[in-house]
């Protein structure tokens, strides 16, 4: 485990209007934020672990998985709320309460329920060891995106009018949204999370899931049996 302080913050609000309850509905039998706590007690370089929610309910949840909770202000938890503003608030918080400097913070989301630990561990190596800045999971993206306007569809990473093999493009990295590692005097300093040189942490495509609507849950629970090395119980 690294000596310096290493603070994982797991954002989770109580409101969410795309799936109601959705950092406590259950993949594999074990609700969101507890997987995500799980994860970061799993990464051997994760020193603490901290909550910061509004909810009364996912606070219990996550006291009983083991981690610290912060009370999170209404200011930054309604629907334009940004994550970074969750974690500065987290961290302050924590470092005023056990009186102590926290060089590095993570950012990772319940919201991505195969996260794991090893993925949390390289993103924080990126930046305690590799001199990274700030750093975050991303997966191989190989498709042909395309964006509608007012004439039609038009190509955003391709010239519609060439269609290259995959072999002879260039290669596209897919932010997967699980975790990030940051400086966090850079974090305070830049006020977002992609200050200074950013480290890409390679995941594996497969796992790649951000839940976001019933659909996306859906999947998640109809993956765990698979995704999941061993079955998790609460």
């Amino acid at each position: 485990m690294t000596e310096r302080p290493v603070l994982a913050v797991i954002p989770a609000r109580g409101g969410s209007k795309g799936v109601p309850g959705k950092n406590l509905a259950p993949v594999g039998g074990v609700p969101l934020i507890t997987r995500a706590i799980r994860a970061c007690h799993g990464a051997r370089r994760v020193t603490a672990v901290v909550v910061s929610t509004d909810d009364a309910a996912i606070a219990a949840a996550a006291r009983a998985a083991g981690a610290e909770t912060v009370a999170r202000p209404a200011h930054l938890a309604g629907d334009t709320a940004r994550s970074e503003d969750a974690v500065l608030h987290a961290l302050a918080a924590y470092e005023d309460g056990h009186h102590v400097t926290v060089p590095v913070v993570l950012l990772v989301q319940c919201t991505s329920p195969f996260v794991t630990a090893a993925e949390i561990d390289a993103v924080t190596a990126a930046v305690t060891e590799d001199g990274a800045d700030t750093a975050l999971t991303v997966a191989p993206f190989h498709g042909f995106l395309w964006r509608a306007g007012p004439d039609g569809g038009h190509g955003v990473n391709h010239d519609r009018a060439t269609r290259p093999r995959r072999q002879d493009r260039p290669e596209d990295l897919l932010e997967t949204g699980a975790a990030y590692a940051m400086r966090s005097d850079g974090l305070r300093a830049a006020g977002h999370r992609f200050f200074g040189r950013t480290a890409l942490v390679r995941t594996d495509p497969a796992r790649v899931l951000e839940i976001d609507d019933p659909a996306d849950l859906g999947r998640a629970r109809a993956l765990a049996d698979l995704l999941d090395p061993t079955p998790q119980h609460i």
